[in-house]
């Protein structure tokens, strides 16, 4: 009788820790914040004087790469926006200066990514997606740095940009993850 509980047990347990839609914080709270990260950025628009600049100084987002994660595992799904919010905010840590954003606004923006990203990862913690980096979308992110952010020496018409291209980004992961969880 013992045999057959404790067995139970396990394999309760490991069905659970398997499945990444046995995480709590996705299933109650990743929608609010993902709902608050879009609303930060909206609330850090302004409008760019110059719009030939804007199709000069673009980065096209691997759309390949986000076409594969869409048809991964839950896991890699999961992966897959992690790495996205973790990026996002490496970029976010760059010279802001000359950005028109308030220093609050921009702080909130960080605290809200950070936690999204670090209670996604704690949903496929312990699996392997997480080791493995994704070395284009790195590169992507690498080239917004590289190629807006310091060719236009981090001006505010370069942030507007950025803020754009990473609006884009998190709608990205936000559909990603929201593919995983019940319809409301």
């Amino acid at each position: 009788m013992l045999n057959r509980i404790f067995f139970a047990c396990v394999f309760l347990g490991l069905f659970c820790s398997g499945s990444a839609l046995s995480c709590r914080w996705m299933e109650h709270k990743f929608r609010q914040y993902s709902g608050n990260a879009l609303n930060l950025l909206d609330m850090m628009a302004n409008n760019i004087t110059n719009s030939t600049e804007d199709e000069e100084n673009t980065v096209a987002f691997p759309d390949h790469l986000y076409s594969q994660a869409s048809k991964a595992s839950a896991e890699g799904k999961l992966s897959f926006a992690v790495h996205i919010l973790q990026e996002v905010s490496a970029l976010f840590e760059e010279d802001q200066n000359s950005s028109s954003w308030q220093e609050v606004t921009v702080e909130n923006f960080l605290n809200v990514v950070n936690k999204q990203a670090d209670e996604l990862h704690s949903c496929i913690k312990g699996h392997s997606h997480m080791k493995k980096r994704n070395t284009k979308l790195h590169l992507y992110f690498k080239r917004l740095s590289n190629e807006i952010l310091a060719k236009m020496g981090h001006s505010a018409d370069a942030w507007e940009l950025i803020r754009r291209e990473v609006k884009d980004c998190l709608m990205k992961a936000d559909h990603l993850v929201s593919s995983l969880l019940p319809p409301n």
